[in-house]
């Protein structure tokens, strides 16, 4: 509400003040005069004075008149004064009812604002719960796949260390644990195709059991059966001929299948070296798995000290704001108040300036009187002056009658002074009513002076309310800043979850793909072996296979 101050308030004080003004520029000067002119009067005869006594007013009279007339000027500048005064004060009044709407609009945007944030808080602390829920749901799923891949990885290495099945086909087995290892090792070289041992060992077994059986026919027969074996030498040193073909044929297979070994080894050392490599790396990826399982942990403890102190933040922002709009709304019925309290006065003012009006009417209504009363006197001194002429030529002639004229005159005079003191006595009257409505204009100023004390004081408590709101404006301002650094941070996370992600994935796929590509080296190697001769040259290949199970871990 602005307390504008009313037109009909300032026009009726100018307009009261200037009637003010006028009559008693007039009354002054007629005021002044009139003493002089009832009790000096210039007589015509000019050397005898009248016979008849002063009856008419005083010079003391005279001089309490012009006194109570410059008092009467002063209250009215006063009066004047005081009513520019009160103008001022409803004018700085409104002013301030004005500034007071514009800081509680600014006061109800800011806390709409904050009320906004608090809400897309809860919004990101809604959304970040969520993504945090993922994330726990991502951990546990990498967790239970990485459970797996230990089982297996285990079980490999239980594989690989377990001894062969049977000690009559050691280069099988080895072959077997081989294929294992190649299925169990990403990253390994792919197994070249290789015969079959055991079918090679069977192949050759076949082809040295005739010779076995001549061998042992030739011991069985006596010396002297040589009659009867002497046409068949010559098919014996043929045959004999065909077994060293034959023999030398299954020395440069071994030789081919020594070299082949050969090869099968440095494949067996490089695989070995990958799998250590990659037990290294996967015992590596387990540490990082760990410190990243720490790390977790601590930005979830840290995210949880986040979400406290940012409830408690909010407890005391809410608490804070509820405080203040209980101080606001206190102010307002303090300030509904007021503006009820300086209606009254406003309506109390305009009935004192309405009561002056009147008053100023009437005196100026006496004043006019008064006026009319001193013309009247002035007729009756020229009637006096004349008749005392027609007196002092009439004496000698009618001294009877002149006395009783005299008397009459007299006596009018008489009534004519009493009328004046009737007058004077009804001008103290209004005097007094002026001086009562001059203590109730200095009490409403007392009135206004202890307002504006309050007003004061409601300043001061907007500014203190305005430092509280900027102390909450920082504290909120901090706890944006700690929930943008949460929310790094759980950007981070997620990063590096996805990357940790993403290399289980590629480790995964390696591993399908080496389980898909079936193991044909161990296949080839077992029928390459299983056809040579089990005499002589196995005694060397199981020795051999001895030393690549020992070196094998």
């Amino acid at each position: 509400m602005n307390h504008t101050p009313s037109p009909h308030l300032s026009e009726g004080g100018k307009s009261a003040g200037g009637g003010l003004l006028c009559s008693l520029g007039l009354g002054s000067d007629r005021g002044i005069r009139s003493p002089d002119s009832l009790t000096h009067t210039p007589s015509p005869t000019g050397g005898t004075p009248s016979s008849s006594p002063p009856l008419l007013l005083s010079p003391g009279a005279g001089g309490d008149w012009e006194s109570r007339e410059e008092l009467r000027l002063r209250e009215l500048e006063e009066a004047r004064a005081r009513a520019a005064q009160m103008e001022k004060t409803m004018r700085w009044w409104s002013d301030c009812t004005a500034n007071w709407r514009e800081k509680w609009s600014k006061v109800r945007a800011e806390r709409n604002r904050a009320r906004d944030e608090v809400r897309q808080l809860r919004q990101r602390l809604d959304t970040l719960t969520k993504e945090l829920t993922s994330v726990r749901r991502e951990r546990q799923e990498l967790a239970s796949e990485n459970e797996t891949l230990r089982q297996e990885a285990l079980l490999l290495r239980g594989d690989h260390a377990a001894p062969p099945p049977s000690a009559t086909s050691p280069s099988s087995s080895t072959v077997h644990t081989d294929c294992k290892l190649e299925e169990g090792l990403p990253g390994s070289p792919e197994p070249e195709p290789v015969r079959d041992v055991d079918l090679d060992r069977q192949k050759m077994g076949e082809q040295k059991e005739p010779w076995d059986s001549r061998g042992g026919s030739s011991n069985v027969n006596p010396p002297g059966s040589r009659s009867s074996t002497g046409p068949s030498r010559q098919e014996r040193s043929r045959q004999l001929w065909e077994d060293a073909s034959t023999v030398e044929e299954d020395y440069s297979k071994l030789n081919a299948l020594q070299l082949r070994l050969d090869e099968s080894q440095k494949v067996l050392l490089k695989e070995r070296e990958d799998k250590l490599a990659l037990s290294k790396s996967i015992e590596r990826l387990e540490a990082e798995l760990s410190q990243w399982k720490l790390k977790y942990e601590e930005l979830s403890k840290s995210k949880q000290e986040a979400l406290k102190q940012l409830n408690l933040l909010k407890e005391m922002h809410q608490d804070e704001l509820g405080r203040i709009s209980e101080d606001l709304e206190d102010e307002l019925g303090a300030r509904t108040s007021m503006d009820k309290k300086l209606a009254e006065l406003r309506a109390e003012m305009e009935r004192l300036q309405v009561e002056n009006a009147a008053e100023w009417g009437r005196r100026e209504r006496l004043e006019t009187e008064k006026l009319a009363l001193e013309r009247d006197n002035k007729k009756l001194r020229a009637q006096v002056e004349d008749l005392e002429e027609q007196l002092a030529k009439k004496r000698r002639q009618a001294a009877s009658a002149l006395d009783t004229d005299l008397k009459a005159i007299q006596s009018e005079l008489f009534e004519r002074n009493k009328e004046l003191a009737d007058l004077r006595h009804v001008h103290a009257k209004l005097k007094k009513q002026f001086q009562e409505k001059t203590a109730e204009l200095a009490h409403a100023n007392r009135r206004v002076e202890s307002h504006e004390a309050e007003v004061k004081k409601l300043r001061l408590r907007v500014e203190e309310l305005k430092k509280e709101l900027g102390q909450a404006e920082d504290e909120l301002d901090e706890s944006h800043n700690q929930t943008r650094k949460l929310q790094r941070s759980l950007d981070e996370q997620v990063e590096q979850t996805e990357n940790l992600q993403v290399q289980l994935e590629h480790l995964q796929s390696r591993l399908r793909r080496q389980q898909q590509n079936p193991g044909l080296f161990g296949k080839m190697r077992s029928t390459r072996f299983s056809s040579e001769n089990p005499d002589g040259p196995n005694s060397d290949m199981d020795e051999e296979d001895e030393e690549l199970q020992l070196q094998i871990p």
